[in-house]
């Protein structure tokens, strides 16, 4: 969410439960008494804000924010709502067990207190009340459910932690005096009483209920109806150090095993697997924990066989005797009628052999639980796969300590790197490295824990530095864990080493890539010498399964970034590592090649999605382009990448990418003069002054396709900035080129680009024209972007006519189109040309507003145009709304600009505009002086209108120096003028016409004021231009 009011926003919407809330309440919830000037327009921008980011967020996320009954309402499914259906099944259970899974999983959705940003809010206190009482009475049925099932002694840690919180709550502190009563601790539990009547007497002068004194006797006198403790039976170790960040994890698997009778945690290496199944273990009455470890180099299959191995560990572990009659079969009738928690833990060595007892033992043991880890399933049928994730890492934009703190990995590294370094805190000075670390890492436990032990020696940002050499850094680890625990390098070398040859090779292979590869990529890249293509996708799927590569949707897959070092070593190691870079590099060029074709066409949104997606690898193959000193290679990326670039508004990467490009020495001419074509292009979208010179360099290509682009692009950019030239000899250039070449999309660009310069010089008739021609064109293409500016060229014609309703209309659906597709200049102009709109239905606020959000995005992604352009909407609008200074001050920094640029186009606007800010000051000099400068500008560029404007502002200098008839004769030419291009002022820009004709008609009559008019109309306009005295 974008800022706190849209948080707040988003929580109250939320907390009604799709029900709608009215917009006065909306307005009362989120600013109280400290209501903003307009709190209806204020509470829309948030509603709008809300949407956006709901819509970046996913597709279509803005849908779920709708407008109904004078107010808003979201509808989304909540996980409360998830959480009251299962505690509502729970409640119709009579088996403990599964009624205490179900209340595992509604327990489990629970991330921390209700609503905890916004304690403070009225309107989420209620909300907060109710939610806890829901949550602690589910807990309460959780455990009751628990201490049916005979689980005492796992559960006096957990209502301890809960008691202490909620001293006074009854039925919590009678289930916890039957837990410590259950887990043989009687002494504990008179006192946990005695405390209870003390607090009641002195807070309360209450004494317990009648329910909670009758438990008591009943402890007392160890009432046999409350069972006796059953001695728990386990091996499980003691933790030498907490769990961190797994509460959740533990409550969801403890809830798995007790549904399903296998269930095996997956995972990468030094995920936690073991450490979860361990503190899960210990929930349960009987537990034994089976360790494999290294089991699979004892001996060979041969002189030990597997089978019997596996059966052999099990059974001493169990402290079965061997006697006559196979292993096996000791085993299963052992287990027969124990309900019993097997932990076979690390059975990626042995899984055939593991598999095979597994599930013998399971349908001969019909009490039999089994929770294995593994860094791939067992395969056995029944078989429940849990993956651990790694822990939660802050993103990149999370850098403050308030914020990281929350993120589990975090959590993990401060409270080990606190152990081992005396006053270690996070703060202010750190945050921002500990997250990078935890992010480098992957959130990885065994990771974090081995870097954390660096810190007394490093500190945390030498410690970051140093992670380009992670294996190095991280050599030393707890001496008591297994070996492969004990450095970041044994622990991926164990799950290397149980690859086949193959494995390997697509392993490292995938290693290239960066932030993951598509199922294409995958297959074009790994393949090669022992490793045919079809077989790779096989070879990925069995390292997914592996826990060493990670899936995600598309399907994409992914390394974790300590795999992606070790894996680079591989490629190094085996002479791959320079010819996979330049194989990835080529593969992507010609994806970004492909791309460029289809961002023209019907598919432009999918590859403009694509493109987002392949960035990193895109980057990646453009620092092999220039580390390999491929001029070509890197030239073909950027030329390929420019327009993309272009739409999604990243011009600062794409000047700073393609002058990279262009250093690499042993460019191909015609590729370097395209590129330097484009870049000349976006140097002035930046803000760069044009240099005709520069502009030539578009003639020089030969290929004719790259030549119409190039050509095309420069006449779009110079006709954005409004030059009649060098924009026309350039766009006529490019369409005659496109024509030839018969390419439909350039064609229907080019001639929406001439449509502008129709409209300069008033030939409207030619902007319907060519406006129709090109919208023809682009609709069987199904391209977007030209249908923009089609739009644009629309909604403009119709702003000109005075159909305002229907330049909005058009405008709106624009700016749904551009936002859709996220082309960033788009949103911006868009949003402008709304905020034209609605300053001339005279709604100041809400152009405002739009000529802002325009500004800002203008302004944040280098677009100079844009944020020009939106100023100089902020410009009209402070002078219609009577504040000149800010008037004067937005114009004199657009007309620098323009004049910078030699925008004479619209340089006459802004003259036009200073004259009126001095004229309604007052300033007859000063205003006439810059309505001269502004006519003499418009006259040069055959601009009727920008003439007819010039002519206004010099008739209301007269009217105000007393100059009355002056002023209705250039009052009727600059009429005439405007009814000569068939564009009369409709009535939204009548403000300062209407102003000064009745000054002017005030100081002559109705009658005379009418004829000097005609007058005017009639008259050549040089005759009637006044001079400064």
């Amino acid at each position: 969410m974008p800022e706190a009011k849209v948080r707040t926003l988003l929580a109250d919407l939320l907390v009604h439960e799709g029900r709608p809330v009215p917009a006065d309440r909306l307005a009362e919830d989120l600013w109280g008494e400290r209501q903003p000037g307009n709190p209806t327009n204020t509470l829309q921008t948030k509603v709008s804000q809300l949407r956006r980011a709901l819509e970046d967020a996913q597709p279509g996320g803005r849908l779920l924010v709708s407008h109904q009954s004078g107010g808003y309402l979201m509808r989304v499914d909540v996980d409360v709502s998830r959480f009251r259906e299962l505690t509502a099944r729970a409640g119709e259970v009579a088996d403990p067990r599964t009624r205490a899974a179900l209340l595992s999983d509604a327990l489990g959705l629970w991330r921390g207190p209700a609503l905890a940003d916004f304690a403070d809010e009225p309107f989420a206190v209620p909300v907060i009340q109710r939610l806890t009482e829901e949550r602690l009475a589910a807990f309460e049925e959780w455990a009751s459910a628990r201490l049916e099932l005979g689980e005492h002694t796992s559960l006096t840690s957990e209502l301890a932690e809960l008691v202490a919180e909620h001293p006074l709550r009854e039925r919590l502190r009678a289930l916890q005096l039957r837990a410590l009563y259950g887990a043989g601790r009687q002494t504990e539990a008179l006192d946990s009483y005695r405390q209870l009547v003390s607090l009641l007497d002195e807070e309360l002068g209450l004494t317990p209920s009648p329910d909670l004194v009758e438990l008591h006797s009943r402890i007392l006198r160890q009432d046999s109806a409350l069972g006796s403790p059953s001695a728990v039976r386990t091996n499980l170790p003691e933790p030498l150090t907490e769990l961190v960040g797994r509460d959740t994890a533990v409550r969801s698997v403890l809830s798995l095993i007790g549904e399903t009778r296998l269930v095996t945690l997956t995972g990468p290496g030094g995920v936690g697997k073991t450490r979860l199944a361990i503190q899960t273990a210990r929930q349960v009455p009987e537990a034994w924990l089976v360790e494999f470890t290294g089991m699979d180099q004892h001996g060979t299959p041969e002189s030990c066989p597997r089978d019997d191995l596996v059966a052999e560990v099990t059974a001493a572990t169990l402290g079965i005797h061997e006697e006559q009659g196979a292993l096996p079969d000791r085993l299963a009738e052992y287990l027969y009628a124990k309900d019993v928690l097997l932990v076979l833990d690390n059975c990626e060595g042995l899984i055939e052999p593991i598999a095979t007892m597994a599930a013998r033992l399971l349908r001969a043991a019909p009490g039999l639980r089994i929770l294995a880890t593994s860094q791939e399933p067992l395969g056995v049928a029944g078989e429940v796969v849990w993956h651990v994730p790694p822990l939660e890492v802050p993103s990149a934009a999370s850098v403050a300590a308030s914020d990281v703190r929350a993120f589990s990995a975090v959590q993990l590294f401060v409270a080990r790197a606190s152990a081992t370094t005396p006053g270690f805190v996070l703060d202010a000075s750190n945050s921002a490295d500990i997250a990078a670390i935890c992010r480098r890492l992957d959130g990885i436990p065994l990771a974090l824990e081995l870097a954390a032990t660096r810190v007394h020696a490093l500190g945390t940002h030498e410690l970051l530095v140093r992670l380009d050499d992670r294996f190095r850094l991280l050599a030393g680890g707890n001496r008591g864990g297994p070996p492969r625990q004990r450095t970041l390098r044994a622990m991926i070398d164990w799950s290397w080493q149980l690859l086949s040859p193959s494995e390997q090779v697509v392993l490292r292979r995938l290693a290239v890539h960066a932030e993951g590869a598509s199922l294409a990529a995958a297959e074009a890249l790994c393949a090669g010498g022992e490793v045919r293509p079809e077989d790779v996708l096989s070879h990925v799927a069995d390292l997914v399964d592996r826990s060493l590569v990670v899936s995600g949707s598309g399907p994409r897959y992914r390394l974790l970034e300590s795999v992606v070092a070790y894996c680079v070593e591989q490629l190094q190691a085996a002479g791959e590592l320079d010819a996979m870079r330049l194989r990835h590099a080529e593969y992507y060029v010609s994806l970004a090649e492909q791309a460029d074709v289809n961002l023209r066409a019907s598919s432009q949104r999918s590859w403009l999605d694509r493109l987002d997606l392949e960035s990193a690898n895109l980057r990646r193959a453009l620092e092999t382009a220039l580390q390999q000193e491929n001029a070509a290679l890197a030239l073909r990326l950027v030329k390929a990448m420019t327009w993309y670039w272009y739409l999604r508004g990243r011009l600062t990467e794409a000047r700073r990418t393609i002058r990279q490009a262009l250093d690499v020495p042993g460019s191909p001419p015609d590729l370097r003069s395209t590129v330097l074509a484009w870049d000349a292009g976006l140097a002035i979208l930046a803000g760069e002054a044009i240099d005709n010179a520069t502009l030539t360099v578009a003639y020089e290509i030969k290929d004719p396709t790259d030549r119409a682009m190039a050509l095309w692009f420069l006449g779009y950019v110079t006709t954005t900035m409004g030059g009649v030239e060098p924009s026309e000899t350039l766009g006529n250039q490019a369409l005659t080129e496109f024509e030839a070449l018969n390419h439909t999309w350039g064609i229907a660009v080019a001639l929406i680009d001439r449509v502008m310069l129709h409209r300069y010089r008033g030939d409207f008739a030619a902007a319907h024209r060519d406006t129709a021609r090109s919208a023809a064109l682009l609709e069987p293409l199904g391209e977007r972007w030209g249908q923009l500016q089609v739009s644009f060229s629309k909604g403009t014609l119709a702003e000109i006519a005075g159909d305002y309703d229907r330049a909005t209309e058009v405008h709106l659906d624009g700016l749904r189109m551009a936002e859709e597709l996220g082309l960033t200049p788009e949103v911006s102009y868009q949003l402008s040309w709304l905020g034209r709109i609605e300053l001339l239905k005279g709604n100041h606020a809400k152009a405002q507003d739009l000529h802002e959000r325009a500004h800002a995005i203008g302004a944040e992604h280098g677009l100079k145009p844009a944020e020009m352009y939106a100023e100089t909407g902020l410009a009209l609008g402070a002078r219609q709304t009577g504040d000149l200074a800010k008037a004067e001050k937005h114009l004199l920094n657009i007309l620098a600009w323009h004049r910078n640029q030699r925008y004479e186009v619209g340089g006459s606007l802004i003259l036009a505009e200073l004259g009126f800010v001095a004229e309604q000051r007052g300033d007859i000099s000063q205003a006439l002086s810059l309505h001269l400068e502004g006519y003499a500008m418009a006259s040069a560029t055959d601009d009727i209108r920008a003439v007819a404007l010039a002519l206004e502002g010099l008739a209301g200098t007269e009217a105000t120096a007393g100059n009355a008839t002056s002023a209705a004769r250039l009052l009727g030419a600059a009429a005439q003028a405007r009814e000569s291009v068939g564009s009369p002022l409709p009535p939204g820009q009548r403000h300062d016409v209407d102003r000064i004709a009745a000054t002017a008609q005030a100081s002559l009559g109705e009658e005379t004021f009418t004829a000097e008019f005609q007058h005017g109309k009639e008259t050549p306009f040089a005759t009637l231009i006044p001079q400064p005295a």
